[in-house]
């Protein structure tokens, strides 16, 4: 038996140079990453994030965000968490 299967897929170029280089900040190959995702799955038996369609409430915050609309600015963490009652 082989010790290891290829695996074959196609991506944006665009995608796969920006996503090749967070691997190289982080001192990872292509092939460690994927393995990494796909220890991650059967540890989990799925996906490890959430994979979810947004609500109305989140899709509205996202166009603002988009938008630059509606955005709370502050100095730091601290007062922006003020602002915001958390």
């Amino acid at each position: 038996m082989s010790k290891s299967a290829m695996i074959r897929a196609r991506t944006e170029p665009k995608l796969k140079n920006e996503v090749e280089n967070i691997f190289h900040e982080l001192g990872l190959s292509c092939t460690e990453a994927i393995n990494i995702f796909y220890r991650q799955v059967k540890l989990l038996h799925g996906l490890p994030f959430d994979v979810k369609i947004p609500n109305k409430t989140t899709l509205k915050a996202m166009k603002d965000v988009n938008k630059r609309r509606k955005l709370h600015k502050a100095k730091n963490a601290k007062e922006l968490f003020n602002k915001l009652g958390i």
